[in-house]
Parts: C-alpha cells; structure tokens; sequence
C-alpha cells in the first residue's frame, strides 16, 4: 500500500525488496560510503516505501548519488556523539547523510531520558535525515514522548514561500512527534510545514509525474500541478496558510538562532520524556485506547473511508506490504538502474 502524491497514471515496477536494498546499498558502498552505513541507509529507505512513504523511500538514492558526486555530501565520514562545555550533548554528522546521524541521537537521548526523565540532543552538520517517523516511532517504543524539530539552511535550500509570498525563502522544516499509544502502536505524527515535502516534488519531476492543487505555485504566484513549475522559479506552499508559516518560523528561530548557522542539510533538536513520570505505562495504553477508539469509531465524512490515526497508517502499511514487492514509477527505477549499472554494479 503506498498512498502517493503522483498522479493515478504514474506507471509502476514491482521491484522486489532485496533487490531494491541490494542496488541502493551497492550505490551507495561505489560511492565511499562505509558499508554499515550504506547498509542503514538502504534499509531505511526501503522501509519508508514499505510505510507508504514515498517521497522518503528508494528513489532518493538518486539525488543523495549526486550529492556524494558533487561534494555536497561526505562518503568516508562518521557521525560523532559529544558533549559542549556547557554540559549540551549533541551529534555531528561531519557532512555525511544524515540517517546514522539521527540513530546515534534518538537513541542517546532515549537513553538519557530514562535515566534521568528528560533530555535534550542536537544533530548538526548532517545531510537528508530520511522519514523522522522513523526516529520518533523508536523513542515511543521506548515509552518516551519525542519531539524532533528541523530547520534552516535557507541559503542553500529555499523551497517553500513564507505565507503571502511568492518566492522560495525556506526550507521544509519539518516536525516529528511520537508518544505511546493505544491497543495498535504509538501515536505518530510526522509532517513537513510546507504543503508537501520537497521530496514529492523532486520525485514527481523524475517520475514524470503531477501534483495535487495546492502545494506549488509558479514564479508569478500562481496555482500550479507541474513540478516544473518548481524548477522554474516557483515555490512549495507552507501547509495550513499561516499556521504552517509560523510553525516553519519558530523552527528557523530554534535550528539556526539557537543550535547556530546550518552547514549542510538542517539543524535539529530532538526531545525525549519517559512518559512513566506521569502514567504508568498500561495505564496510559489504557487511557490512550479510550481516546483513540472514540477518533476511530467518528463517523466518516463524504470523501473519507473512515477516521485515521496518526502513525498507524504507516504501521498498516508495513504489515500489509511486508512480504510485497516495492512499487516504484517506472521512469524511476530505470534511472536507478542507469546509475547502477554506471557504477559496475549488476541489476
């Protein structure tokens, strides 16, 4: 099950999940990356198709292939967990992709958080992150509250226009937020403050591919579904208007004012609470069920199936796709298999 952005037209390959981590971990091993690492990355990728997340999964080996090749990435780098001075800890991903770099730091700070009840960590110097559900679906099955908040790196990422602007100033600035949940796993909430992740939009122009209304508009400021409208000067829309807007606000105020100037990707700060001082843990399930069962169980309203609940949209899908074959636009994974093959490795 994958719940895609492209329009319903898009043409697809069945690619087997092995053979979709084998090629993109060989990618990126021809690349310099150390195996354990490309080994995570390609794992994480292919897991984030399995969720149902798209604009996150396989076909990001393509942009993060060009990044090692322009320098915009470091291959032979390993992420460092530190601590300042000032007693701060945080982890810097040496200019490298960002995924182990977030791992080393959601695990830290869970750790941290119950030992101590609350902590606090920031990821620096790191490229693309992947899909932050993961990272806050780890600290919830750890019985923790996790806040993980990213942004910055304007100048070299002006995606999205400010809210009644026309032209691209920031960044996606994403937001995670995991907490236990009900009977059926944590509650996840994972989003971008733009319209639509800038993943969709680059995934969409290679797949050949339109957008649904409301997320780009052209260099004029005006409504547009093409992607290439984007390329050409346009911009990704904030989601929700202003509150979208203001929410990518205060992620500027906290990923850059605060953590200092971006030097790759984003800057991030990721919160941890053991959710134990406050409830014992099958209490709050119990709780937690009561609330979510009643969202469930809404009525659904004309265009709807029926009510979700965040994050377990993503846990169905992996349970549902766990035995199935990735589905990738066509013109996608044959341009994967292009590079592939460039690199000397066999498809």
């Amino acid at each position: 099950m994958t719940r895609s952005k492209y329009s319903t037209d898009t043409r697809r390959a069945a690619v087997p999940q092995a053979e979709a981590r084998r090629i993109s971990e060989a990618i990126l091993t021809a690349k310099g990356c150390p195996a354990d690492i490309a080994a995570e990355v390609a794992t994480h990728l292919v897991d984030s198709d399995l969720s149902g997340v798209e604009s996150h999964g396989v076909w990001r080996i393509l942009p993060y292939a060009g990044y090692y090749d322009s320098g915009y990435l470091a291959a032979g780098v390993r992420p460092q967990l530190q601590q300042n001075a000032r007693g701060a800890w945080s982890v810097t991903g040496h200019g490298g992709i960002g995924i182990p770099a977030m791992s080393i730091a959601i695990r830290d700070v869970v750790a941290r958080a119950q030992e101590t009840g609350i902590a606090a960590i920031a990821v620096t110097e790191a490229g693309h992150t992947g899909r932050l559900g993961a990272f806050a679906e780890y600290a919830a099955g750890q019985g923790c509250l996790a806040i993980i908040i990213g942004g910055g790196g304007r100048e070299a990422w002006r995606l999205v226009a400010p809210y009644g602007g026309r032209k691209a100033l920031m960044s996606t600035n994403p937001y995670a937020i995991g907490i236990p949940g009900g009977r059926r796993g944590p509650v996840i909430v994972d989003f971008a403050t733009s319209a639509a992740a800038a993943g969709w939009v680059y995934g969409a122009r290679i797949a050949g591919a339109k957008l649904p209304e409301g997320v780009l508009i052209d260099r004029d400021g005006n409504p547009s579904t093409d992607p290439e409208a984007y390329f050409e000067g346009g911009a990704i829309l904030t989601a929700g208007g202003a509150k979208g807007y203001a929410l990518s606000v205060a992620a500027e105020m906290i990923a850059e004012a605060m953590l200092g100037p971006v030097t790759t990707e984003c800057n991030w700060l990721m919160l941890a609470l053991d959710c134990s001082l406050y409830q014992e843990p099958s209490r709050l399930q119990e709780i937690a069920e009561g609330i979510l069962d009643e969202f469930r169980n809404c009525p659904p309203a004309p265009g709807f199936d029926r009510v979700e609940i965040p994050g377990e949209r993503e846990s169905d899908a992996r349970a549902e796709n766990a035995e199935k074959p990735i589905l990738l636009p066509e013109a996608t994974w044959a341009e994967i298999q292009a590079l592939a093959e460039g690199l000397g490795v066999e498809v």
